[in-house]
C-alpha cells in the first residue's frame, strides 16, 4: 500500500518487534514508509481488513480475490541465465532464459516502485528437515500474502531466532508493479523472475498467492538435487503405527494429491511438496493449499472443516455479503478456488512434518481419455518411465488460459513447470531410492471411465480410496493380476469394496473398437512425448514404455 497520508495502521506499533538484524538494505531496499516484520496471523488479518484487501466470512476465514490472475501464469516465468548455473538448468518452455542485465533493470525499477511504501516481511523456512531447510525471506505488498506465507511455510520459534535470521534466498512479490515488455523483455506486464546467483526472485502484476509458494518450490528443486536429495511434487502420509510405511502421491493440481493423502486412517506429512533424503521424507511446507471447488463435507471432511475456521485464507471463493456464507460450488470467479491453512488444522497431521522412507509410491494421473485402469502395479523401470512422462490432464483453472475441458498433457516428473534440472536428474534419484528401500510403485487413474471427458464419468473417489487402501494395506498382494498388453503394467482383477468391472476400463465402454483405438492413440502420444528425453535416459527405462507395434 502506498500510504501517502501516513495513516497509522492497526499493527504499526508492533511492526518492528520481530525485525531481523540482517535487514532489507542487504537487498537494496530502502526509503520505505514502514516494513512490518513477521507479524502474527491475527495482526495480518487486521491489516488486510484495514487495507480493504478482503473480507472475513462465516467461521472466520479470510477471503481474498486475486483479480485478473486466478492461477499460475506459466508463460511469464523466467530464470536468469548466468555462467555459474546455466549448465545445471533444463532450458526450454518451463525455464525460459532471462538476461542478467535485463534482470538488473527490472529489479531497479521495482526498488524505485517500493519507495515510500509499506511492505510486509516474513522470515520462514522451506523444508522440515533441519539438515536441508532453506531460510527464505518473503517481502510482500499485501498483508494477506504475508498471512499466506505464514500458513504455507515453517516458522521460526522464538524472538531470538527471528532476530538472528539470515535468508539464503529472498522473494519479493508486488502485484501492483507491472513489467514493461518493451523495456524489460518480459512476455507481458506479469513476470516471475528467479536469479540463482543473486539468490533473489521477483514477482510482479499478479496477486495469485500460488506464485509465491511455487517460487520456493522451484528454488528447492534446483538446490536439493545438487545435494543428492530428491525434491518431489507430491503429497505424503504415513502409517500411524510404522514411521517407515510412508506413501507418496505424485501428481499435478487436480489429480487428487491433497484429497487422497488426507486419509483419516493415516497421518498426513504434507499435501504438495516434499524432499526425500537419506533421513527419510520431509515436507517443504508448513501448510496446505487445497483446491476447494465442489468440496463436500461428506467426501472430504478434514479439508472442508478448514473452510470454516479462522486462520484459513480462501482465494476467489464467492460468498454472500449479508450472511457471509461461502459457496464452494460457485465457479464464477474461477474453478481454481483455493484454501490455504496451516497443516495443524488437519487433526491427524504429523507435527514434525517428516517421517521415514516410503513403502509405496503412487503416480496419480487424471486420464481424460477414459482408457487407463484405475490402478496398476509398476516395475521400477515402468515407474521411471511414467514419472518422466508425467501424463495427466490439466484441470480447468490451474493455469492461465485453460478452458472448461481438461487438456491432455505430459508434465515431466509430474511437475514440469517447477523442475529446474533435466527430468532424468530427478528420475535417477528416484530410481536409487526405489531400489535401496524396496518401494512398490503404482499408477492410479483419478480421471474418467466409460468414455472420454464429456461421454464417460469421473471415477468415484470412494472407489479410488478403496483401491489405495488395498494397495497400502497389502490387500492386493495375493490377488490375481492381468498383464496390460500395451503398457505392460499389472492390473488387479479383484479388490475389496470395488466391483470387478471397475478394474477393467474396457468393460465400461459401449464401443470396444473405439476404446482400443483411443488406448493405442494414447500409447503413441506417450512414445512421441518421451522422444525428447531419450538422450541421457537408460535404454531399460525407454524399453519400459508402451508397445504399440503389433497390438
Amino acid at each position: 500500500m502506498n500510504n501517502l497520508l501516513n495513516i497509522k495502521t492497526p499493527a504499526e506499533a508492533a511492526a518492528q518487534v520481530r525485525k531481523a538484524d540482517y535487514n532489507l538494505s542487504n537487498n537494496g531496499i530502502g526509503n520505505l514508509r514502514l516494513a512490518y516484520w513477521n507479524l502474527p496471523t491475527e495482526a495480518l488479518v487486521e491489516e488486510a481488513i484495514f487495507r480493504n484487501e478482503g473480507a472475513l466470512v462465516a467461521g472466520g476465514p479470510f477471503v481474498a480475490n486475486t483479480g485478473k490472475h486466478t492461477a499460475r501464469s506459466a508463460n511469464d516465468k523466467f530464470v536468469v541465465r548466468h555462467t555459474d548455473s546455466e549448465n545445471n538448468i533444463w532450458w526450454g518452455v518451463y525455464n525460459r532464459p532471462f538476461a542478467a542485465d535485463k534482470f538488473e533493470v527490472l529489479y531497479d525499477r521495482m526498488l524505485g516502485f517500493l519507495q515510500g511504501r509499506d511492505v510486509f516481511v516474513q522470515d520462514v523456512y522451506g523444508g522440515a528437515d533441519e539438515s536441508y531447510r532453506l531460510p527464505v525471506r518473503i517481502v510482500t505488498e499485501l498483508a494477506w500474502h504475508s498471512h499466506f506465507v505464514r500458513n504455507m511455510f515453517i516458522l521460526p520459534q522464538s524472538l531470538e531466532e527471528y532476530k538472528r535470521f539470515v535468508p539464503e534466498f529472498t522473494i519479493i512479490a508486488m502485484p501492483s508493479f507491472k513489467g514493461a515488455p518493451a523495456v524489460d523483455s518480459t512476455n507481458s506486464e506479469t513476470f516471475i523472475c528467479l536469479s540463482f546467483e543473486k539468490k533473489l526472485a521477483i514477482i510482479g502484476n499478479t496477486a495469485y498467492a500460488g506464485e509465491i509458494k511455487k517460487s520456493v518450490f522451484t528454488i528447492l528443486n534446483y538446490l536439493l538435487p545438487l545435494e543428492g536429495v530428491l525434491s518431489m511434487h507430491c503429497s505424503a502420509n504415513v502409517n500411524p503405527d510404522n514411521a517407515d510405511d510412508v506413501a507418496l502421491f505424485f501428481g499435478l493440481s487436480g489429480t487428487g494429491k491433497t484429497t487422497l493423502s488426507a486419509d483419516p486412517t493415516r497421518r498426513l506429512i504434507g499435501d504438495d511438496e516434499h524432499g526425500w533424503s537419506d533421513n527419510g521424507v520431509f515436507n517443504f511446507e508448513g501448510g496446505c493449499y487445497a483446491k476447494v471447488i465442489g468440496l463436500s463435507e461428506s467426501a472430504e471432511p478434514e479439508i472442508y472443516a478448514t473452510t470454516k475456521r479462522f486462520g484459513t485464507i480462501l482465494e476467489n471463493v464467492p460468498f454472500d455479503t449479508v450472511t457471509r456464507l461461502i459457496d464452494l460450488d460457485d465457479d464464477t470467479i474461477t474453478e481454481n478456488t483455493r484454501a490455504s491453512y496451516p497443516l495443524e488444522f488437519i487433526d491427524n497431521a504429523v507435527p514434525e512434518k517428516k517421517a521415514g522412507h516410503p513403502k509405496n509410491v503412487i503416480l496419480l494421473t487424471c486420464d481424460a481419455s477414459g482408457v487407463m485402469p484405475p490402478i496398476a502395479r509398476l516395475t521400477p523401470n515402468q515407474a521411471l518411465y511414467q514419472f518422466i512422462s508425467g501424463y495427466t490432464s490439466k484441470i480447468a483453472g490451474t493455469e492461465v488460459g485453460l478452458g472448461k475441458e481438461p487438456e491432455i498433457t505430459f508434465s515431466a516428473c509430474f511437475g514440469g513447470p517447477f523442475m529446474v534440472h533435466h527430468p532424468y536428474k530427478y528420475a535417477e534419484l528416484l530410481k536409487n531410492k526405489i531400489e535401496r528401500y524396496g518401494v512398490t510403485c503404482w499408477l492410479v487413474n483419478t480421471g474418467w471411465v466409460g468414455g472420454p471427458y464429456g461421454v464417460g464419468k469421473r471415477i468415484s473417489i470412494r472407489y479410488t480410496r478403496a483401491l489405495l487402501n488395498a494397495a497400502l494395506n497389502g490387500k492386493l498382494d495375493d490377488v490375481k493380476f492381468a498383464h496390460d498388453p500395451i503398457f505392460g503394467f499389472e492390473v488387479p482383477t479383484q479388490c475389496p469394496d470395488v466391483p470387478d468391472e471397475v478394474l477393467n476400463p474396457a468393460s465400461s465402454w459401449h464401443d470396444q473398437k473405439e476404446y482400443d483405438r483411443r488406448y493405442k492413440d494414447l500409447a503413441m502420444r506417450f512414445k512421441q512425448n518421451f522422444g525428447k528425453f531419450e538422450v541421457g535416459t537408460p535404454q531399460e527405462v525407454i524399453d519400459a514404455g508402451p508397445n504399440v507395434g503389433t497390438n
